[in-house]
């Protein structure tokens, strides 16, 4: 696609999970997912001008019922989410120890999200922008890697990829390397973290990776560099000196937050400079407060301010 106007429906394609926070009595289980909150972001800062759907498979059980619902209230359309006779959604439990260090243990082998277009890609008829990650290719087989990427490289949409690179999660760091170069090649927006694409194709530093980056034709997009705030991917753009958030508290879906920030300021017509800004101002509230979703009262990015 290369129009500019606001697309009116974003599909965000993912798995969302069940999360079961041991260490936090107050609120034990909770719904989260990379794409699920990028997708959160993004529709809390379009602010209406598009329909953003999750795109994803759920049970049929009362847990996926409520989640459903909980996407829902965030603003997040459901009507591209299919439904497993058998299969549940993965679980993962998040432990705090004495130094407030979390681990995590994922149950998700067996996830219904695992089955997501096992017959076609009917989810994504109709999408003008579809923004998927590393984790979504992850998740798939092999051979259904392979037909998302070639169902997406001739789609109509544009497309909006963040490598989001978690090795336990494929089969070997090959396999992740040649699926995600696939995906960057295809795709119209990058919104890598530095850290994931170093490990992943071991660049030395970030101009090495914006090189690899552009070489893939890429323009559009930014790499995030946590606290050293994020840079175009443009090589024809400043890179603006933002300010270090001064309150972290807990860094989950920072770089998630930042993605639907920088697109929704994106496709609401910002500056370049403007919407990493307002991206970067994002991830810093979202760092300053436990959990993935913040409140909505706490604001979000847009250009208006």
């Amino acid at each position: 696609m290369t129009s500019t106007s606001i697309p009116r429906r974003i599909a965000c394609v993912g798995e969302a999970m069940v999360e079961l926070n041991i260490a936090n009595s107050a609120q034990q289980i909770g719904f989260a997912g990379d794409v699920l909150n990028t997708a959160i972001y993004l529709s809390r800062g379009l602010n209406g001008a598009s329909k953003v759907e999750f795109v994803s498979v759920l049970g049929q059980d009362a847990l996926s019922a409520q989640m459903e619902r909980f996407i829902r209230s965030e603003g997040v359309g459901t009507r591209r989410i299919g439904h497993h006779d058998t299969r549940l959604p993965g679980i993962y439990s998040i432990a705090v120890d004495a130094d407030g260090e979390r681990s995590f243990s994922y149950w998700r082998d067996q996830s219904a999200a695992r089955s997501l277009f096992e017959d076609g890609f009917g989810q994504l008829v109709g999408a003008e922008l579809i923004y998927l990650s590393g984790i979504t290719l992850a998740i798939l087989p092999q051979e259904r890697r392979v037909a998302l990427l070639g169902h997406l490289q001739s789609h109509p949409a544009r497309i909006a990829f963040d490598s989001n690179y978690r090795p336990k999660l494929w089969e070997d760091q090959a396999t992740a390397r040649r699926m995600t170069e696939a995906a960057w090649r295809i795709c119209d927006i990058a919104l890598p973290s530095v850290d994931d694409e170093m490990a992943l194709f071991a660049d030395q530093d970030d101009e090495a990776v914006l090189m690899r980056l552009r070489s893939y034709g890429l323009r559009s997009g930014a790499l995030k560099r946590g606290a050293r705030g994020p840079q175009p991917i443009d090589p024809n753009l400043p890179c603006p000196i933002l300010p270090k958030a001064t309150n972290v508290v807990d860094t989950t879906a920072a770089g998630d937050s930042f993605n639907g920030a920088w697109m929704a300021s994106s496709l609401g017509n910002c500056d370049p400079t403007m919407a990493l800004k307002l991206a970067h101002e994002q991830a810093t509230r979202v760092i300053a407060h436990k959990g993935a979703i913040v409140p909505l009262s706490r604001g979000s990015a847009t250009c208006e301010g």
